[in-house]
């Protein structure tokens, strides 16, 4: 017969067992990634959030987009998925507040949108859109970049102060300072200025550039490289037109300077 003492005993490690569980449950729910969708036709929003959720991300839908960043600002999200053409602000409009708003300012940002034409994607890449997904689309793609963009803004980067001539780019932080102001950056931005300054002197061509800051390379080009140099340079040159830390090298790529 168990004694009252090993019943006790056994009573504890179910109980401890069962506050396990449910921390880890609760612990999982808390660490799920949210994503702002912003999609005016109800059916491709039920679609879209229907898949996001398979994949385990909470998802709050948009109809329009007047509301996304006062939202964005009481729960930031994970992530934000922006068709171009909503009512009230466009999706090219949520996204230049997201890139001016300091608090939201490096969250992610993928344009998912019928608009699928070379300048409406540069377009949008230059707003700071990190992917650029055309309609009709594959679920199954669709969840596949999302986790590579946020894949991409999970990886730590070594803790390290680089300075460069009048730019400090801090890793710990993430921050840029240029002139002594801090300056705003997306995070894809910041991983691409910071791997070029971590090399001075050095020439990388656009894939080795997109091989080393981007990783998931199948879905992005050589293009857009070109489109985060240039947005960079409006960010840290003080003649965008004469760049004197991100220098282009025909024929071959970029190469950060320090100026002497």
């Amino acid at each position: 017969m168990p004694t009252s003492a090993n019943r006790r005993l056994k009573f504890d490690e179910t109980l401890s067992r069962c506050t396990w569980n449910f921390t880890c449950v609760r612990y999982n729910v808390l660490v799920k990634q949210t994503i702002f969708v912003v999609e005016d036709d109800a059916d491709i929003a039920r679609l879209v959030r229907y898949h996001l959720e398979g994949a385990g991300f909470a998802v709050r839908t948009f109809l329009a987009g007047n509301g996304v960043i006062p939202e964005s600002e009481k729960t930031p999200p994970s992530l934000f998925l922006l068709d171009i053409m909503v009512p009230g602000q466009d999706g090219l409009e949520i996204c230049r507040q997201i890139r001016s708003n300091r608090s939201i300012a490096m969250t992610p940002v993928i344009f998912l949108t019928a608009k699928t034409s070379e300048s409406d994607k540069i377009a949008g890449l230059d707003l700071g859109a990190d992917d650029y997904i055309a309609k009709p689309f594959s679920p199954r793609e669709l969840i596949a970049r999302v986790k590579a963009v946020l894949r991409r803004f999970e990886r730590p980067l070594p803790p390290a102060v680089v300075t460069a001539g009048d730019i400090v780019i801090d890793n710990g932080a993430m921050t840029l300072t240029v002139r002594g102001s801090l300056v705003t950056t997306t995070a894809t931005e910041f991983r691409l200025l910071e791997y070029l300054a971590r090399h001075p002197g050095r020439v990388f061509t656009r894939d080795q550039l997109l091989d080393a800051v981007w990783r998931e390379t199948h879905y992005v080009t050589p293009r857009s490289v070109d489109v985060y140099v240039r947005r960079i340079r409006e960010k840290i040159e003080e003649n965008p037109e004469e760049p004197r830390y991100l220098k282009t090298v025909r024929g071959a790529g970029y190469r950060f300077e320090v100026p002497k």
